[in-house]
């Protein structure tokens, strides 16, 4: 994640420059008041830098001991990373936990652990993508133990972890604080903010929206091939995987972050795949950036 993105810096400069120009000229003419130009485009300017500023103030000081231990302990591209990259990664921590919303459901308190165990998350995802963002909007809604289909938890559910398109993300609590206790490929947070990368595009179908365009077809040959092994036994995701293409691809993140050796061995392509997507081979010991990565066009099923 980035404090400032160039692109967006570039199109506000450009939008700000224009309108200030064109409403001078336009007020001198009518009323003789082209100041006025300059204060509209000091608006755009506030409006379109407001983001960076959020994400400046956010990352003024550095994150707390308490949470760079425990990223530490819980987050092993995290400890394997130089120092540089560790800082970069706390700065995604802090820009994470700043923008997004966190609230409890059912009594459930928001602490400042959760909150960093799901910003954690998202730093880990994007990692390998500084210019990547997750989308906004989304809240996230921390609940006391599992749920059902209607968000219910007066009855056993089987949920642990829910997202909506365009609604809040639900999280059980015990299966956040689970999740990155044991590095067994269950983990709930990134397996709800894959589904979220995933909703970036053209809906829940396994087809992450930052995948190349000329990847896309690769991508979805490959997703068949490894549902129908997960189908047939012979896979190492978990038969959850085999749902539909958009949980293969949520399930396989998971293992993929938390157990890369195992997923490399079992399905070579498929982490091949996720290598590339994420532009980062969390099976090295450095967890650095790939800036060699292939596209996932070239990674085709045989």
């Amino acid at each position: 994640m980035q404090i400032v993105r160039r692109s967006d810096f570039i199109v506000t400069i450009s939008l700000a420059t224009f309108l200030s120009g064109a409403t001078a000229v336009f007020m001198d003419r009518i009323l003789g008041i082209a100041w006025l130009g300059l204060l509209v485009g000091c608006i755009v300017l506030f409006f379109g830098t407001r983001r960076s500023f959020s994400r400046w103030r956010a990352t003024r000081e550095k994150l707390p001991s308490d949470s760079v231990n425990w990223l530490d302990r819980h987050v092993p591209l995290y400890s394997s990373l130089g120092e540089e990259q560790q800082l970069r990664f706390e700065r995604d921590v802090q820009i994470a936990m700043a923008e997004l919303r966190f609230e409890g459901v059912a009594g459930s308190e928001v602490t400042d652990e959760l909150k960093l165990a799901v910003a954690a998350g998202a730093a880990l995802l994007l990692h390998g993508r500084p210019d990547w963002d997750l989308p906004r909007g989304h809240t996230i809604l921390f609940y006391p133990r599992t749920f059902d289909e209607g968000y219910d938890i007066d009855t056993p559910g089987r949920f642990d972890g829910l997202i909506n398109s365009q609604g809040p993300i639900l999280l059980s609590v015990p299966a956040v604080i689970y999740g990155w206790q044991h590095e067994d490929g269950l983990n709930v947070v990134l397996h709800e903010l894959a589904h979220l990368l995933d909703f970036q595009g053209s809906g829940h179908d396994g087809l992450p929206a930052l995948l190349s365009p000329s990847s896309a077809d690769a991508w979805r040959h490959l997703v068949r091939e490894e549902i129908r092994k997960v189908k047939a036994g012979r896979s190492v995701l978990r038969p959850y995987a085999a749902t539909n293409s958009a949980e293969l691809f949520a399930v396989a993140v998971e293992l993929f972050f938390e157990q890369p050796q195992r997923l490399k061995e079992g399905h070579e392509k498929l982490f091949s795949a996720l290598v590339a997507l994420f532009n980062l081979d969390p099976s090295q010991s450095s967890g650095e950036r790939r800036e060699d990565a292939t596209t996932l066009q070239q990674v085709r099923a045989e």
